[in-house]
This record gives C-alpha cells, structure tokens and sequence, in this order.
C-alpha cells in the first residue's frame, strides 16, 4: 500500500527509552486514499506521540468497505511492507517480479532494501476489502540491501480456551512465524471468543501496542474498541484480554528500534538527504535502475509529492497519555 497524502508530513522517529507499562490510547486518523470514490483508511502509525512500537513504523487499517482498490505502482525504501487481509483478496505485483494473490490467513511480506516497487487490486467488481497494512522499519545494512518477496500462509497459531492467536511475524511463547524479519519483533491477528478471557504471554523487553478490528475488549483491565491504538509500554511478561462478545484485533510488538529514522511519503532513511535522493531516484527517467520495473502496468505509476521546501525535521516522542500501572 502507498502513503498518497498530497502533503506528506515528514517525520524523524527517534529512538526514545519507554518507560514500563502503561495503558495509552492514540486515536486514529482518517485519511482518504485516491480520488473522488476513495478508500478510507484508519491511521495509527505513527503518531506525534508515538512515532514507533518497535521496528512497526507505519499501521493502516482499511476498511470493511466495499470498493476497488487500485493502488498503482510506487516505490518503498528502508522498510518491509506487511499486507494482512481480514476479508478480500488482493493482486500484488512487484519490480522483483512476483505476481500473488494474498488471502485471509495469509501474509505478504515484501522487503524494500535500497528500493523496490509495487502495486495491489482488490479483485472482484467493489468485493468487501478489510486488511491492515503494516511497515516494518530495517536495520542498518538490510535498508541498503536488496528487494525481496515473500509469501507465508503455514503460520503458527498459539491457543487456549476461546482465545486464538495466528503468528505472522516474529514469535509468541516460542512458536516461531517464518516470515523473514531483521529485527526482534511480534505480529499477531488474535480472536477472542464471546465471554473469553486469557493472559497472553510477552516478552518484557517488548514494547506493545492493540488494534482492535472488530468488537470490544478489555485490555489489562481497560476498556478498548476499534477507535485507536493502545500503547502498553514495555516491561509486560503478559497481557490479559476478555471480551464480552467477542473482539478480533492486532498484537504488535518488538525491541525498541535502535537507529534514528526519517520517513515521508513512502521512503524511509537514516536524514533528510536520504530521503531526497530516493524521490529523485524516482522521478528520474532512469528510475528503473533502483526501483526496478512492476509488469503489467506499462508506464503508470504514482508520482512523488513535492518536498517540503524546509530540511526535514525531528518529531520527538512525546511523554505517555496514559497512567503506568
């Protein structure tokens, strides 16, 4: 998926020490992406007060809406784009060359490296579309390193009485997904049934954040829907979740990121310069040569907004809404 904001904010996300557990709401932002008859997309990440949860930089959330999705060819750099589907099926291609069709249950992971370029459909004439779209923020050395694409549908799933949860990234309580990361991380879509209650195991030296998709829980003892993300801090050996009626939602955690990061539009890079040459890159007429070519879309693409007419500036993680437990 691309960032299509005409004004993209750009932003440095810097690593800053969390402070234990804490029980945090970020509240959404409605953005529309295309034009007249846009897709309406629910933002969570990142924030002005929470510009990381670990190496997951960037969290979408489209839909349930019926319509078509017709995301043109557009570049990524420093950062692997997570695609989860609730419901629909949607079409990626790519300048690696990879042509797949992901499914509910099933990930897509690609891997921008130095750069790479993509487009994603829906299939189906205005099908009912539901997914997340996740960026996950690279380490020094895989972020200059080559594009790839993956596509994982033996997931692991950890369970226990009316409570479900399928790995698509990183590990949960020692079941391991396969998908190919560079940094300590955990995505998890988790179903909890109606009158369902469980703690869920973490790692500690984890921070975390909820998503919820559909439904209503509480959340250590909070109160959450689908209105924002909770930021649950770190220092969690667990997390204990009930529903009433059930809920379905996102577990996301990691290690805190160790590199400064600068992100705007859909590239992300160490400064400023960075990100200017990447736009360049891609508007010249040799993009080619860094983001390779997407088949089947002929010359098509998305352009890169303007940048800003100032150097990109710091936006610094602001203290903790919420109270430490």
């Amino acid at each position: 998926m691309t960032n299509l904001e005409v004004r993209p904010v750009p932003e440095l996300c810097d690593l800053v020490p969390t402070t234990g557990p804490v029980v945090e709401l970020h509240p959404s932002r409605d953005v529309p992406l295309g034009g007249v008859r846009a897709m309406r997309v629910r933002r969570t990440l990142p924030q002005r007060g929470l510009p990381l949860v670990g190496a997951w930089c960037f969290l979408d959330e489209f839909g349930p809406q019926h319509v078509d999705m017709r995301v043109l060819p557009h570049p990524h750099t420093g950062l692997q784009t997570v695609t989860w589907p609730v419901a629909g099926e949607i079409l990626h291609r790519d300048s690696v060359g990879s042509e797949a069709v992901v499914r509910p249950g099933q990930l897509n992971l690609m891997t921008a490296g130095r750069g790479v370029a993509h487009s994603e459909f829906s299939l189906g004439s205005e099908p009912l579309i539901h997914a997340a779209q996740l960026w996950v923020a690279l380490p020094e050395g895989a972020a200059e390193g080559a594009a790839a694409f993956e596509q994982v549908s033996d997931l692991p799933v950890w369970e226990t009485t009316g409570v479900r949860a399928t790995v698509f990234i990183g590990q949960l309580d020692g079941l391991v997904s396969p998908a190919h990361v560079h940094t300590p991380l955990l995505g998890t879509e988790v179903t909890v049934g109606a009158g369902a209650s469980a703690d869920v195991p973490l790692v500690p030296g984890f921070e975390h954040a909820i998503l919820v998709l559909d439904g209503s829980l509480e959340v250590a003892g909070t109160p959450h829907a689908p209105s924002g993300l909770l930021y649950l801090g770190d220092g969690r050996s667990s997390v204990h979740l009930r529903s009433r009626d059930g809920a379905r939602l996102l577990l996301l955690g990691g290690a805190p990121f160790e590199h400064d990061l600068v992100m705007w539009w859909n590239f992300v890079g160490r400064n400023h310069a960075d990100i200017a040459q990447a736009r360049a890159d891609w508007e010249s007429p040799d993009r080619a040569d860094r983001f390779g070519v997407v088949a089947g879309h002929g010359d098509a693409r998305i352009p890169a907004p303007e940048l800003p007419n100032i150097r990109l500036q710091p936006r610094r993680r602001q203290p903790p809404k919420g109270l430490p437990e």
